[in-house]
């Protein structure tokens, strides 16, 4: 199966189902996509991405993990967070039964992690912790994830309400969700921000790249970063959706067992690396 690992797609389903059409050409059903996450919001079509991920993965040859924007359309059918103007999920929201979709969301993963040709690596939506081993960050996605699937809706919403709490193992958990969906950055301690890195702050990749770790990390959410090719690294957020607020933008896919130029059977996050898919954006999504 050749692994195919996209970007965010925010809601440009359109752009999905050209990336997927191209993937049926070319590999006809030997393949898998894994999405970063993202699939909703901003974009006009995050029914149809939706759809598309789950009849993939239902077929087994679909692999999704949690963003930010996944979450948030949790926290409004949870009542947490209003509707806000510039969310465009409200179809998701309406489909009926939306109890069916915010169930399967809530047994997706937060990380998931794999083998590309031996090396193993973790595909998770914003980061991992610099000093997380790859066990360690799925102990920890696992832990979070029990919360999220539960039951009882309680204990769903009191994982991801912002309310103050008591609980050390609930805020732990806290923290390990933002990490995993929402950091870009982390200070001298290594805390997490959603922010860009400022002068007390730096990538949480570059503090992630000191630790030496023997796997590497698939991730998105930054847009404004681009891709992201690095030993050990691929960010794969192009800014499909963004496209029209001054740059172009791009649905990225990364193929990484597909032939290459360079040495073949080598570090699949070596460099220099020409594994890419990019799918223009089919429309100005901002004014």
């Amino acid at each position: 199966m050749q692994k195919i690992f996209i970007g965010d797609v925010q809601g440009c389903g359109e752009e999905l189902e050209q990336l997927v059409t191209r993937a049926e050409q070319t590999f006809a059903s030997d393949f898998e996509l894994w999405s970063v996450g993202d699939l909703i919001n901003r974009g006009p079509r995050s029914l149809l991405a939706l759809r598309r991920m789950r009849k993939l993965a239902d077929a087994g040859r679909g692999f999704l993990v949690l963003g930010n924007h996944e979450i948030g359309l949790l926290r409004i059918w949870l009542g947490i967070s209003d509707f806000e103007p510039k969310n465009t999920h409200a179809e998701v929201l309406e489909a009926d039964p939306v109890e069916g979709w915010m169930d399967w969301l809530r047994g997706q993963r937060l990380a998931l992690a794999g083998e590309i040709g031996g090396s193993p690596f973790a595909m998770v939506h914003a980061s991992v912790h610099p000093s997380w081993s790859l066990e360690e960050t799925q102990a920890k996605a696992r832990r979070v994830e029990a919360r999220l699937s539960a039951r009882n809706l309680e204990e769903v919403r009191a994982l991801l309400d912002d309310a103050p709490t008591s609980d050390t193992t609930l805020e732990e958990d806290r923290d390990t969700l933002g990490r995993l969906t929402r950091c870009r950055s982390v200070d001298a301690a290594d805390a997490w921000s959603n922010a860009a890195p400022e002068e007390a702050s730096r990538p949480w990749h570059q503090a992630w790249l000191e630790w030496g770790h023997p796997y590497g990390v698939i991730y998105g959410h930054w847009a404004l970063q681009g891709l992201h090719v690095a030993p050990g690294l691929r960010g794969l957020d192009t800014g499909c959706v963004h496209h029209g607020r001054g740059r172009d933008g791009y649905l990225t896919a990364w193929l990484p067992t597909a032939e290459r130029s360079g040495s073949a059977g080598a570090d699949p996050f070596a460099l220099p690396d020409d594994r890419f898919w990019q799918i223009p954006a089919l429309a100005r999504y901002y004014d």
